[in-house]
Formats: structure tokens, C-alpha cells, sequence
């Protein structure tokens, strides 16, 4: 998997709700392909992808065959107050790829 682009805002207020944005470039071959030999192409999605701030799952999603390529997510967040946000893709050939960003809160 190539590194993913994540966009968080420059600065948060402790409770206010922000909008975690992620994308991951990845093919997603969903098995169901035939190359030119007519043989199956392998299935090779990623199927997990978890969110986390401070240490604490905010938004977990499943995924199967049907999730495009390059999936990108939009999440909101309502800032408890200072921490880091751990972003993490399984793929199902077990590669993991996680990305942590430190969110710039102030006072609430």
C-alpha cells in the first residue's frame, strides 16, 4: 500500500466536532476479475480500517469486495481534548499500514 494522505484541521477546540479525511491508494481487486489467460484475478481489498484518538476507537469499518479503489473516508471527530489520532489499514494480504497524527488542541 502507498502512504495514505490524511487531512486534519490546523487547530481544535476541545468539543468541538472536526472532519478526519484519509485516502489510501490501493488496486482492490475484488476477485471476481478474469486476466487475459481467463484465469481469476486473486481478491486483494483492504478489509479493515480503524480510527482511533487518544488510544480509543472511534470508528472501525469491515469491508468486502465492493469498496472502490483508493477508498478514501470522511469522519467526524468530536475532539475530548489533546491526543493523537492512529489511522490503520489492513489489506488482505496482512499488510497493516498505520499512520499517527498529533491534532493541535487548545482550550475548550
Amino acid at each position: 500500500m502507498a502512504k495514505p494522505r490524511i487531512k486534519v484541521p490546523e487547530a481544535a477546540k476541545a468539543g468541538d466536532v472536526i472532519e478526519i479525511r484519509a485516502i489510501i491508494q490501493h488496486p482492490m481487486e475484488t476477485g471476481n476479475r478474469k486476466d487475459a489467460n481467463g484465469q481469476i484475478v486473486p481478491r486483494q481489498i483492504i478489509h479493515t480500517f480503524v480510527a482511533k484518538f487518544a488510544g480509543q476507537v472511534f470508528f472501525e469499518g469491515a469491508f468486502g469486495p465492493g469498496i472502490s479503489s483508493n477508498p478514501s473516508f470522511a469522519i467526524p471527530l468530536k475532539v475530548p481534548g489533546p491526543g493523537q489520532l492512529e489511522l490503520t489499514w489492513v489489506d488482505d494480504e496482512g499488510v497493516t499500514t498505520v499512520e499517527t497524527v498529533t491534532l493541535n488542541v487548545t482550550g475548550g
